[in-house]
């Protein structure tokens, strides 16, 4: 089932960075290359995918990414400072539109205090500067099946950034047409108090 639906997001996403004409790439550490696989199993998806990172050590984060070194140390590799910066930097590197990063602890080890096991974070970045993050909890569920599910949330993260942001369009629309409706019933308004004004001369 997981894979069917990694292969019907990645087919969604692919054709509307096509529409809008957007190119991708990929941070990856804990899914070690899953989320640029899944996309690159669709065949054509070379106009869309331009390249993945897998960055799975932070030396890799440092050099390939350009993630900071105080970042890793005062938050640690697993952390949603973490996963911005290294979609920023993929960002950066790669020259795209759109990227996305995923950091976690898929396990069976690596938990810490405050970091279990099925921890992972993501985040999606735009050339437009929008940046979005997300924490999911998946639990002890098998380092598989926790990687499964990041493959996911990164490409569901990745279907929302490349609609754009649709909220400011919607209010102006909303606005323009309050303006044109309320202009009749001006003019209508102002008809009865000039005809009201012709008897005047009469009654003198």
């Amino acid at each position: 089932m997981a894979g069917s639906d990694a292969r019907a997001l990645s087919r969604a996403l692919l054709d509307l960075c096509r529409s809008r004409k957007l190119t991708v790439a990929t941070a990856e550490s804990c899914t070690g290359g899953l989320v640029a696989g899944a996309l690159t199993e669709i065949p054509g998806s070379s106009d869309v995918i331009d390249r993945g990172f897998v960055t799975y050590s932070n030396d890799a984060k440092r050099k390939m990414l350009g993630v900071k070194a105080t970042t890793l140390e005062s938050f640690g590799a697993v952390s949603k400072e973490t996963a911005i910066q290294m979609a920023v930097g993929a960002l950066e590197e790669a020259d795209v539109d759109l990227a996305v990063s995923i950091t976690g602890i898929a396990g069976p080890g690596g938990a810490t205090p405050g970091k279990p096991v099925g921890l992972v974070h993501f985040a999606v970045a735009a050339r437009d500067g929008r940046i979005v993050n997300r924490e999911c909890r998946f639990g002890a569920i098998g380092r598989s099946a926790v990687r499964q599910r990041s493959v996911l949330e990164a490409l569901r993260m990745l279907i929302e950034l490349a609609r754009g942001p649709q909220a400011p369009a919607k209010k102006r629309a909303l606005a323009s047409n309050a303006r044109v409706a309320r202009s009749p019933r001006r003019k209508a308004a102002t008809r009865p108090v000039a005809k009201a004004r012709k008897p005047k001369p009469k009654a003198e």
